[in-house]
């Protein structure tokens, strides 16, 4: 069955645009105009991934963003910032609030859907995987989306969560700041390394102590301790 692909957006051409050449490369598609169709739609059917502008007339894309990360049975839900804002600075909000991908304006339609493609390819997960990691004072639940630090719970953003599960899933294997940025934003995101330092500290400022678990390997990366 086709991926369903919500896309929200206030420019009518731009919106038809879009939708055209999603339609044209098999996908399902339904529109929104503003954050308050969308999120309607969102709690209508959860479609398989959104793509999302950031300046909409009635609320920022952040917010409706945000619900979609604070909401358990949407924060898997894969995201596509569309936006004309192009400066380093709000891409980064935009990733750390959850999005998958960020497309500025002007873009190549074509370039849109090679992005939605493998964002939908990097939402696959494995069915076997473990469900609870367990580590010292840390448990990761996967299913559920939630970090526990001796027992107390601890608020980790969508690119957080991502960022230890990734080391915790694979401990004592050293990862290269390069394989985490592929990993979690893709290859075809445009970031500094600098991304996962920033990200890394605050994981270890909202860890305490298990924040001695994860280990800094000079010149290289990043380690789950084993």
């Amino acid at each position: 069955m086709a991926a369903r692909i919500l896309v929200v957006d206030d420019e009518p051409d731009l919106l038809e645009l879009v939708r055209f050449n999603l339609q044209q490369s098999g996908f399902q598609v339904e529109t929104s105009s503003n954050a308050s169709e969308a999120i309607d739609a969102l709690r209508r059917a959860t479609p398989d991934l959104v793509v999302l502008d950031l300046m909409l007339p009635d609320r920022p894309g952040t917010d409706v963003c945000r619900e979609i990360r604070s909401d358990p049975s949407l924060q898997e839900l894969p995201v596509v910032m569309l936006t004309a804002k192009s400066e380093e600075v709000d891409r980064v909000v935009g990733l750390e609030l959850g999005a998958d991908d960020y497309v500025t304006k002007p873009f190549s339609p074509r370039e849109l859907v090679l992005r939605v493609k493998a964002v939908l390819r990097r939402g696959t997960r494995s069915p076997t995987r473990e469900e609870r990691l367990e580590h010292g004072p840390l448990t990761l639940d996967r299913t559920r989306h939630r970090c526990f630090v001796e027992g107390e719970e601890v608020e980790l953003t969508a690119k957080e969560f991502r960022l230890l599960e990734t080391l915790m899933s694979r401990p004592g294997r050293v990862f290269t700041r390069e394989q985490l940025l592929d990993d979690i934003w893709g290859s075809e995101i445009t970031v500094t390394l600098r991304t996962i330092d920033t990200h890394l500290k605050r994981l270890r400022e909202k860890l305490g102590a298990g924040s001695e678990c994860i280990d800094t390997v000079r010149g290289v990366g990043y380690r789950f301790g084993d």
